[in-house]
């Protein structure tokens, strides 16, 4: 009786944990992705300078944002799954 309880005990432990670690996974990819956001205008002018990608100066912009986009609606999804639980 007394091990079922250590290890029920145990086993709510680590899902408890496991859930934190989502929060935590959930934040972190929101920050990455507004980091993008703030990124791609500095980021931009050095990349027009390559001679190679100035025709594609749209499909790389559009392309870095929507990573910036995907990467803060993926950790909001793991945020707000944490917080319906």
């Amino acid at each position: 009786m007394n091990s079922e309880k250590t290890e029920n005990n145990q086993t709510s432990s680590k899902d408890k944990n496991k859930t934190v670690i989502q929060l935590i996974w959930g934040v972190a990819l929101v920050l990455a992705g507004i980091g993008v956001f703030f990124r791609i205008p500095q980021v931009m002018p050095k990349i027009a300078q390559i001679e190679h990608f100035s025709g594609v100066m749209f499909f790389i912009r559009f392309c870095f944002y929507l990573i910036g986009i995907l990467l803060i609606g993926g950790g909001s999804i793991k945020i707000y799954n944490h917080y319906s639980k």
